[in-house]
């Protein structure tokens, strides 16, 4: 599985925890930057991954802000995606298997190393259950038609 990733200045300590830590489980890991904690805007990076996944250039993405608020926000603009910010691993599950969502976001000034691997890795380990939840997942992209 090919994994986008992304981050703003808040985020890029635990992008690169993360990132290493998906390429040592055997991830292709694509990094999107910032490549730095000099200052950044975040909507710039969630763009990016979420224009990435959206094409299926890459099959999933990791997004990491200060809070994960703000880059999943500008992710979501992108036709096509569905990023879900999660502070634990039952929503991150959840996101995955009930709203087929592509691109998992992350607030580094939220949660620790620890538990966002654990975050990333039940999300990642998820897969969608369809049935009841595709018809649920149709509706949302009717919505994003519709505007």
């Amino acid at each position: 599985m090919k994994i986008g990733f992304g981050s703003d200045h808040a985020g890029f300590e635990l992008k690169e925890f993360l990132r290493k830590h998906l390429e040592e489980a055997g991830y292709e890991c694509v990094d999107y930057g910032t490549f730095s904690e000099d200052r950044v805007d975040y909507p710039d990076y969630g763009r990016i991954v979420g224009e990435k996944v959206a094409s299926k250039e890459v099959d999933k993405g990791v997004l990491v802000c200060g809070t994960g608020i703000g880059i999943s926000l500008a992710a979501n603009k992108v036709k096509g995606v569905r990023a879900a910010v999660c502070s634990e691993s039952y929503s991150a599950a959840m996101a995955a298997k009930h709203n087929n969502a592509n691109i998992i976001a992350v607030g580094a000034r939220v949660v620790g190393d620890e538990v966002a691997k654990l975050i990333v890795d039940t999300f990642l380990n998820s897969e969608f259950e369809g049935g009841r939840h595709a018809d649920r997942v149709a509706k949302i992209d009717k919505i994003e038609e519709n505007n």
